[in-house]
């Protein structure tokens, strides 16, 4: 049987890269797998042309792309298709330095961190994956809340239940949760954490529910309301691509 060269190479590159689980540089591929280095860089090029490979332009590092866990299609778990969401979670975080999370429901009343990427700056904001909230608390639950099938009667109880570190009225919340629906991302400032604002987008799965959120983290005053609406923004765009890595 004959072998084709190139493919083996790109085999073993999309192997090598879903293995080590780190950004991988082109040079040090090719030196751990023995490719030309312009052979390497080459086929690289093309795996991130055709979605299978992400380039992240910052740190000049190649990982596994959302197009691999779409052509391994239904034998890829939930898990391991988070996993491949985490370098454009990584990358939003380091081009707008915030910590960024993904959510998702356990039960009815609890969301629990299921993946983070921190952002690259020496101060930031750690969140600990496996943590759990209540379902309608911080900028996550505004989303969660706004869904149709949602009530204010059930939304309202269980505001009542919940200890603000900032308090609000369940009036403000109600509005906050309308406007997030019209404006495709909420925001909370203070609410959730004292001096922390948070901004959450969701993300749906192929019925068009809201299955995850995707929410950012920073620093009170990190951002102007300018920069607010245009990280909002963006980051309703990443929860469309994270939603095309999930389902």
């Amino acid at each position: 049987m004959t072998m084709v060269k190139p493919v083996i190479n790109a085999l073993h590159i999309l192997r090598y890269l879903t293995m080590t689980g780190d950004p991988e540089r082109a040079v040090d591929i090719a030196r751990h797998l023995g490719i030309n280095q312009s052979t390497c860089f080459n086929i690289l090029r093309t795996l991130v042309s055709e979605n299978v490979a992400a380039f992240d332009p910052l740190s000049k590092t190649y990982t596994p792309g959302i197009g691999l866990a779409k052509l391994v299609g239904q034998f890829v778990t939930q898990g391991q298709r988070i996993e491949v969401a985490k370098p454009l979670m990584r990358d939003f975080a380091a081009r707008f330095e915030v910590t960024v999370t993904l959510w998702r429901p356990i039960g009815i009343d609890r969301i629990v961190l299921v993946s983070s990427a921190l952002s690259p700056t020496n101060l930031r904001i750690d969140m600990a994956e496996g943590q759990r909230l209540p379902y309608i608390m911080g900028a996550s639950g505004r989303i969660f809340a706004g869904q149709p099938d949602v009530s204010e009667s059930v939304v309202r109880e269980a505001f009542n239940n919940i200890r603000w570190s900032e308090s609000l009225t369940f009036e403000t919340y109600w509005s906050e949760v309308q406007e997030a629906r019209r404006l495709g991302y909420a925001i909370d400032d203070g609410n959730f954490a004292r001096g922390i604002v948070v901004v959450a987008a969701p993300i749906y799965d192929a019925t068009g529910a809201i299955a995850f959120t995707v929410s950012a983290f920073m620093f009170r005053n990190q951002f102007d309301q300018a920069g607010i609406i245009v990280l909002g923004k963006a980051l309703n765009a990443l929860g469309a691509k994270i939603a095309n890595a999930l389902f």
